[in-house]
């Protein structure tokens, strides 16, 4: 055995053992990590570890980046594309649950599912965040991302974020998080990690706001089941104002939502709806979602979505930027 495989191993054997000591942490190697994804695709990671203690996950931090491995932190999964050869390094994973409130005050932690939230201050008549029924993924990567649907957003309750810089825990306020549609200042920081957030909730009647949770729910669930194996929509809309104006003046009025042009209308027009390579399909009743029929692979993925903005580019000359997020491909932006 060559010696530089034999000092990678012994490396993994050392990292592996101060993982392991340390309390509250789960350690285990060689995780399919299409277990932690919603597409159900995604090979093994070298060593995987999760946490619902902050003081834990900032402990492994440590111990990956000294371990000068490859290492990279996700969250629900819902947005990622994990290659089919996995991840060779370390997988981090913060996991805490936890909802409380205090009068019109909500904390949640980051790895608590944004369904879970949605549905605790539904049901306390606590109004702003009901539109956002139905998607998927956790309240971290529903910050990182800016969460949202029917003209709204996440950004709008939230009163501050508790997470760490990598070198100390830090508190920002709504206007530091510089959130715009569905960005914020830790997509440019992919290093932060969301601890928690706090939450400013208005008053409202709970019946009145359930009904409108459950009349979204059910159209999204018409669109994406619970069961399919899917990222919800794959590409990110368009802002009308951000096209070139021969493009802008192409679109009809009756796609435009406030202000933006759904990726879906681009890729109808590229005859994208049916579409599939391997596995992996376009839904014939939505240009914007791809999903896995059972046996897909991340290749097959890649492939179609790069087809995919390619026909968009070639006929209208903008470029589809996608939601989704890639772990273990080395040509591709990791969360």
């Amino acid at each position: 055995m060559p010696s530089s495989i034999i000092e990678v191993m012994v490396h993994t054997e050392e990292t592996l053992a101060r993982l392991a000591a340390i309390p509250e942490l789960a350690v285990l190697t060689g995780a399919p990590l299409s277990r932690y994804t919603r597409f159900a695709i995604g090979g093994p990671a070298d060593i995987y570890a999760e946490t619902s203690s902050p003081e834990a996950f900032i402990a492994a931090l440590k111990v990956a980046r000294e371990s000068g491995q490859n290492y990279v932190v996700i969250g629900g999964g819902t947005n990622l594309i994990v290659s089919d050869d996995g991840f060779r390094g370390i997988v981090l994973r913060f996991i805490a649950q936890r909802i409380v409130a205090a009068g019109n005050l909500v904390a949640a932690d980051g790895g608590a599912v944004l369904q879970d939230l949605v549905d605790f201050t539904v049901d306390r008549g606590l109004k702003g965040l009901e539109t956002l029924a139905g998607i998927p993924g956790s309240v971290g990567a529903a910050i990182y991302g800016n969460a949202g649907a029917y003209g709204h957003s996440l950004s709008e309750s939230v009163r501050s974020v508790r997470f760490y810089d990598g070198c100390e825990i830090r508190v920002f306020d709504r206007e530091t998080c510089e959130f715009h549609y569905r960005e914020s200042i830790f997509k440019r920081h992919k290093n932060w990690i969301i601890f928690s957030a706090e939450l400013a909730m208005k008053n409202g009647d709970a019946a009145e706001l359930r009904k409108i949770a459950g009349d979204i729910v059910k159209v999204r669930n018409e669109k994406f089941p619970v069961t399919m194996k899917c990222a919800g929509s794959i590409f990110k809309n368009l802002l009308l104002a951000d096209l070139p104006d021969p493009i802008a003046a192409q679109v009809p009025a009756r796609v435009i939502r406030e202000g933006k042009v759904p990726a879906a209308y681009f890729l109808e027009e590229v005859n994208a709806k049916g579409m599939t390579r391997g596995d992996i399909h376009v839904a014939s009743y939505h240009a914007n979602l791809l999903y896995n029929g059972g046996v897909g692979t991340a290749s097959d993925l890649r492939e179609l979505i790069a087809e995919l903005k390619d026909r968009v580019a070639a006929k209208f000359g903008i470029a589809l930027e996608e939601e989704v997020q890639y772990v273990g491909f080395p040509d591709a932006a990791r969360p």
